[in-house]
């Protein structure tokens, strides 16, 4: 066929797919109206609803995922929301949300880059509202907030230490004595996956597994106490253990280290829904690459990269609802290198052979669509043919976008549903010092 008569066929076919969105596209609410959240009454009896986001630094895709979350837990009983950070910022959220008292060491959360990922205005009213929504609730009918991620290696091995001081002292001497190998490289993670590589370093690994290994053998005497501390020690205990297997992974290969982090994310989901109990249920926010099926996208088919959001709906099946969420143009905060300056950056226009684009050429400005099989049937079988899909993370390089954040994927087999908005803006960042007139129990405040 002509190469014309082939691109005009390929606009015709793609102008049809942009149709059947339009066609099929539930528009969305205000982001303050309750009908926004409404919308998702659907997913309601999933154990696990996991929303995702298409950049680190969009407002929009904050407030969609709060306004969901709240509907969740106000009309359908979720219990808590596990966010892709780490475990002990979180857990400074957590205890302020639930209203329980915060360790003398307790570091202020979020001060490391990227400080806006979660240290952002949207954020905060999440946050606000969560406190208000437990006030007057018995302590153990509170929602809680958690951390699933694992980079916080050295207030994790704090975390550990300060329990086990206060229930065990002897098994607090034998943990700093096996920790002590991590130890110098706590605030520096990344030199201790150089130095892992030689044979002198491999005791680590055995020491953090048997800390680990020797708190969960207690788990019923130390939890008969206090199982919240429990649940907060043995994460963080967790954590160690992966965070010295994903920094030592990093120099073998990047799917190594990637499987390590979701399975580490995922593994800490699990243990939160035991420890709440078997009627828990959980809202995950987290980026659309852990939350989307990896194995419906180049990370599995290629890479050989695993996720979250594929292990949940492994184990979960139908109780586990995948959102994904994408934008076509606005501005976004980011940096242009890690440890670099936040800064907000406009996004280029979606590519013409994405599925952004043909959801921005549907003319809807924000809408729902549903993806799941049996709903918009011929939509979801023209959709099945993969496209280019765009992923911002907290690097934002708009010069090299097409290889450094599109990658193949099946959209329908990736997600349940599809939560789009065509022009987005940049989260607004919290100050790190602290701001006249707030209460001392304000985590961002220190």
């Amino acid at each position: 066929m002509p190469e014309q008569a082939q691109a005009r066929e390929q606009t015709f076919a793609d102008v049809s797919i942009a149709t059947l969105i339009r066609d099929a596209a539930e528009p969305l609410p205000g982001l303050d109206d309750p009908a926004f959240g409404a919308l998702f009454d659907r997913f309601a009896g999933a154990r696990v609803v996991l929303l995702g986001e298409a950049s680190h630094g969009t407002s929009e895709f904050y407030q969609a995922r709060a306004a969901i979350t709240r509907r969740l837990i106000e009309q359908h009983g979720f219990t808590l929301v596990a966010v892709e950070a780490d475990w002990p910022d979180a857990a400074s959220l957590d205890r302020y949300v639930r209203r329980r008292p915060s360790p003398a060491h307790a570091e202020p959360p979020f001060r490391r880059f990227p400080t806006w990922m979660w240290r952002n205005t949207d954020v905060e009213t999440f946050i606000e509202w969560l406190r208000g929504w437990n006030e007057d609730r018995p302590t153990h009918a509170r929602v809680s907030f958690h951390g699933l991620d694992l980079y916080n290696l050295s207030a994790s091995i704090r975390g550990v230490l300060d329990y086990l001081d206060r229930v065990d002292p002897e098994a607090a001497a034998v943990a700093r004595e096996r920790y002590g190998c991590l130890t110098p490289w706590a605030s520096e993670p990344q030199a201790y996956g150089r130095m892992a590589l030689t044979r002198g370093y491999s005791r680590c690994e055995r020491a953090v597994v048997k800390t680990l290994t020797d708190l969960l053998e207690k788990q019923l005497e130390y939890a008969a106490d206090d199982g919240d501390s429990f649940l907060d020690a043995s994460a963080n205990a967790r954590l160690v253990k992966s965070a010295e297997a994903y920094y030592r992974a990093v120099y073998y290969g990047a799917a190594e280290s990637w499987n390590r982090r979701d399975t580490h994310m995922f593994e800490t989901l699990c243990a939160v829904l035991e420890a709440r109990g078997p009627e828990a249920k959980a809202v995950v926010w987290a980026h659309n690459s852990h939350i989307g099926d990896a194995s419906k996208t180049e990370m599995g088919l290629v890479r050989e990269e695993l996720n979250i959001g594929q292990l949940c709906r492994e184990r979960f099946g139908r109780d586990a609802a995948l959102i994904g969420f994408g934008t076509h143009g606005g501005t976004v905060a980011c940096a242009s290198d890690w440890d670099e300056p936040m800064q907000v950056k406009r996004i280029n226009p979606s590519r013409p052979d994405s599925y952004e684009r043909l959801a921005h050429d549907s003319g809807v400005g924000r809408f729902l669509l549903d993806l799941r099989e049996g709903v918009h049937e011929p939509l979801r079988t023209r959709l099945l043919d993969p496209k280019l899909e765009r992923f911002i993370g907290v690097i934002y390089r708009p010069e090299t976008e097409r290889w450094s954040h599109y990658s193949g994927c099946s959209l329908p087999q990736q997600f349940d549903a599809w939560v789009w908005f065509d022009e987005t803006t940049a989260v607004t960042p919290l100050p790190t010092a602290r701001r006249e007139g707030v209460d001392d129990t304000w985590p961002f405040g220190l």
